[in-house]
């Protein structure tokens, strides 16, 4: 019989998950990017990197604090002095020394779709300096989805952007938007994401607004937060044009009509968005006193962008939907601007509870809020527990201990499973449990799926202390992914000084392939691992003449993505 776990219990009554359960979420809020936000919220920003980070920052140690967000510092302010001057090197110093990489990481935007990781190919600028002309503090997100979430902090000249994906290069100007990464600023927050004395949808305290309590009418701009409700409620309800009207936007109801395909109606895509539609206007106001125009564009993932820019009347925006050939060359609106805050979001449906937020996040929303008597901020690792196994018509308990699985079965019943598997015969229950612990395949109770996902989603965010908090509680070292790759495949997101050891020693197989064939030498090469890491494993004795199953070689790979870090590497392959 195939193992299965218990039913998993329903929300705890009382719960923000409880009150949440029978709500319908919005089209601009669905039930994937929901899932998506309980796990960023949950493991994107580890606790101990905001401690460690804020820790460093207050004592004035800037590089530390970028150290512990794990951010690459590509720049050092003497150099900046020689070249820029003494001015711009003590501008830039001042914002460094009150930068939150921690909350600039917290804020950055994510992938989605099911997936947790920041997006791709984003540069985001935090500081211009006089003196210094098209020179700027920015940030660079990884190249790759599922790399290594490390980011670079540098000062100098941004690349030209390439607008023409969703995805692809985006350039977000943040210069104004200082209350996402300057520790001086995230007071702002609440009034910059459509508070007032309390966010939308929420009350001073946390707590969510009663459906009798959220407007019925307009109630003007007297009352910041219920305006902001007024028109997210029409925009749910489909009334797009009318939700746009009340914040005084325009809507250009056209189509976008396409040389192929069926034209592309502008309603249905914005009521997909997730608006903060009572921002769009201030913030593009801002931006424009600042010297960055008035008309942005706002990029889909496939065809069209939505343009904003002054309507026919003086002074009033319009939103319309416009093909690649009339957007190009026009800025993007940054992100920030234009979206809810997803923290709220989350907040509002019962997906997030207040005090696992980022401390600073959490007290500029709710700056009344008692604080709680534990730590605030992202919570600890949920630590092994025993799971319920169908095993044989009964049900059997099994759990890691000491680094591996137990199964309640003696040790002759246990060879007598091994000889079964090592001929051929299928097995069940406790045995096929453990069988899919090790191997990665097969099914595996719904329980012990959660406690995989604890692990390596920890992993895929660079929680070292977390991971090894899950190992010294017992889980098995040898644990494979969904994919079949081990932690030493994961080693390239990890501390693999400290890791790397540890998996060698209690006997996790370095030429382990994943699905695709891939050794760990073979992601840490392909997906971005450093070159330190690269050294470690051959060191270890990897094997450097391995090809995945379409065959690609590691000196195909280095090639193809010009790691010139890893030129002693393909020396040695070239011999």
């Amino acid at each position: 019989m195939n193992a299965v776990s218990t039913p998993a219990p329903g929300p705890v009554a009382g719960t923000p998950a409880a009150e949440a359960a029978p709500r319908r979420t919005p089209p601009s809020y669905p039930p994937d990017e929901a899932s998506s936000r309980r796990r960023i919220l949950r493991y994107a920003v580890p606790r101990w990197m905001i401690e460690q980070a804020t820790e460093r920052r207050l004592d004035g140690d800037w590089r530390g604090a970028c150290a512990a967000a794990n951010v690459d510092v590509t720049f050092d302010l003497a150099g900046l002095a020689r070249e820029h001057g003494g001015a711009v090197a003590a501008a830039v110093e001042d914002d460094l020394l009150h930068l939150a990489p921690d909350l600039l990481r917290w804020h950055l935007p994510r992938v989605l779709a099911g997936r947790t990781t920041i997006r791709t190919g984003q540069t985001v600028t935090l500081g211009t300096y006089q003196g210094a002309a098209v020179r700027y503090l920015h940030l660079t997100t990884p190249a790759m989805v599922d790399g290594p979430q490390r980011l670079r902090l540098s000062f100098g000249r941004i690349e030209r952007a390439d607008r023409r994906g969703y995805h692809r290069h985006t350039l977000h100007n943040w210069t104004t938007l200082r209350h996402l990464w300057d520790a001086r600023h995230t007071g702002a927050l609440l009034e910059r994401h459509g508070g007032g004395d309390r966010p939308p949808f929420l009350n001073a305290d946390g707590t969510r607004r009663a459906a009798g309590e959220l407007p019925t009418a307009d109630p003007g701009p007297a009352d910041p937060p219920a305006r902001a409700e007024w028109a997210a409620l029409l925009h749910e309800r489909g009334e797009i044009e009318a939700a746009f009207a009340a914040v005084g936007i325009a809507v250009d109801p056209s189509p976008l009509e396409l040389r192929w395909g069926a034209a592309i109606e502008p309603l249905p895509v914005l009521e997909r968005l997730p608006l903060a539609l009572t921002r769009l206007e201030p913030e593009i106001r801002l931006l424009d006193r600042e010297g960055f125009g008035r008309r942005f564009q706002i990029p889909r993932p496939y065809r069209g962008s939505l343009l904003l820019e002054d309507g026919e009347r003086t002074g009033e925006l319009r939103i319309r939907i416009a093909d690649a050939e009339e957007i190009s060359g026009i800025p993007v609106l940054p992100e920030a601007c234009w979206r809810r805050l997803p923290d709220l979001d989350a907040l509002r449906h019962g997906d997030a509870d207040p005090d696992r937020l980022h401390p600073l996040v959490r007290d500029a929303l709710f700056p009344l809020r008692e604080h709680p008597a534990g730590p605030a901020g992202p919570p600890d690792p949920r630590l092994p527990s025993p799971v319920r196994v169908r095993c044989r018509g009964d049900w059997h308990e099994v759990c890691f201990q000491d680094g591996v699985l137990q199964v309640p079965h003696s040790a002759d019943e246990q060879r007598r499973e091994q000889a079964m598997r090592a001929f051929g015969g299928a097995v069940a229950g406790c045995f096929a449990v453990a069988q899919a612990v090790s191997s990665g395949t097969g099914r595996l109770p719904k329980d012990l799926r959660e406690q995989r996902r604890e692990l390596y989603t920890r992993a895929q965010h660079g929680d070292t202390p977390g991971v090894l908090r899950l190992l010294d509680a017992g889980m098995d070292p040898r644990f494979r992914d969904g994919r079949r790759r081990t932690l030493l495949h994961a080693l390239i997101h990890l501390d693999h000084e400290v890791l790397l050891p540890r998996l060698l020693a209690a006997g996790v197989e370095i030429e382990a392939v994943d699905h695709n064939q891939r050794t760990a030498l073979h992601v840490a090469v392909g997906d971005n691992g450093s070159a330190a890491l690269v050294r470690a494993l051959l060191a270890a004795g990897a094997n450097p003449h391995v090809t995945d199953d379409v065959g690609h070689s590691l000196a195909q790979l280095i090639r193809f993505h010009q790691r010139t870090d890893l030129d002693f590497l393909l020396a040695l392959l070239d011999r």
